[in-house]
């Protein structure tokens, strides 16, 4: 068959300048998408970028300001208290450094934060041994109720007493003592009441605590007592009840107090120190009259910081 050659060429060339345009406006095509995405990408980055920023500003602006307001609060200073004793230091002894020393050991060496802390309440059970008006011997088991407040005379103490044949409890509140048997509200004898207010106020709390009682503070040298030397450290609170307490120049334990009333020189000796719950403590304590021992009390346990019933301290005296 014969071909028109000048045709065929017409016909091929117009078939390559076609897919040459079409490959062009692909290629256009192609540019204006992807310029067009580009630009896209780009604002999304810008607007990201810029959030990025304002919010770690913001953080710094925070932060500084933390830490400007931080660094203008001044702690409140404390009052500077009266040292211990260093024993292996020598000098002029002062009664209240003996006083602050005993302190010091009996809180477990935290001072007084830390008996406020340990003891804001007092539960102690045991069995005391007593010698009555008449000379008998009289036992019984007990259970000490103590919410601690301020100063000894706002305190509230609760005494329940169990004998063979009876049981009472004696309640110091409000500055009061009065008695509560079978749910009744009685008034004490006499020497009862006295009994109980020796406990109080001619105790080692007398001395722990003479500070917030508002007592006054007298050394009065020393003394040996059977090769033992003591500090003898006089405590007279507001009410001018005083106490002498022996005190160790070595250990600065309480080894006994003494105080008078109504003519008759009564003594109270610690036994069996050990630590309750970080704080020194005597497990046993005997009373004299004169020659003749009066009163014998073993502590069985002593716990601190249990909730109490403030219900249990409650009455008025009738």
């Amino acid at each position: 068959m014969h071909l028109n050659s000048g045709k065929f060429h017409q016909f091929i060339q117009s078939e390559l300048d076609g897919k040459c345009c079409f490959r062009k406006f692909v290629l256009q095509s192609a540019r204006v998408k992807f310029s067009t995405k580009f630009r896209g990408e780009s604002l999304v980055f810008l607007r990201f970028k810029t959030l990025i920023l304002f919010t770690l500003t913001l953080v710094l602006s925070v932060s500084t300001a933390s830490a400007q307001a931080t660094t203008t609060v001044k702690p409140t200073p404390s009052p500077t208290p009266v040292a211990p004793i260093d024993i292996n230091k020598g000098g002029v002894v002062t009664a209240a450094q003996v006083a602050e020393s005993v302190i010091f050991l009996y809180s477990g060496f935290g001072g007084r934060e830390n008996f406020n802390q340990i003891r804001k309440t007092t539960f102690e059970r045991g069995r005391t041994t007593i010698v009555n008006n008449e000379g008998a011997t009289e036992k019984a088991t007990y259970e000490r109720f103590v919410l601690r407040a301020d100063t000894l005379d706002k305190e509230r103490i609760r005494l329940d007493q169990a004998y063979p044949g009876s049981r009472y409890s004696l309640i110091y509140s409000n500055d009061k003592i009065f008695g509560i048997f079978n749910d009744q509200i009685f008034t004490p004898r006499d020497d009862v009441t006295k009994s109980f207010e020796h406990q109080i106020w001619h105790g080692l709390e007398a001395l722990l605590r003479y500070k917030e009682n508002g007592a006054t503070l007298e050394l009065d040298g020393k003394e040996k007592i059977m090769g033992v030397e003591f500090y003898r450290l006089d405590v007279t609170d507001k009410q001018n009840r005083k106490t002498r307490f022996f005190v160790s120049t070595k250990s600065f334990r309480v080894m006994h107090l003494e105080y008078t009333e109504g003519g008759v020189k009564y003594q109270r000796k610690f036994y069996d120190y050990n630590y309750a719950q970080g704080t020194l403590f005597p497990f046993r304590t005997v009373l004299w009259a004169g020659d003749k021992q009066v009163e014998e009390t073993e502590v069985l346990t002593v716990s601190y910081g249990l909730k109490l019933d403030e219900t249990m301290f409650q009455g008025s005296q009738p």
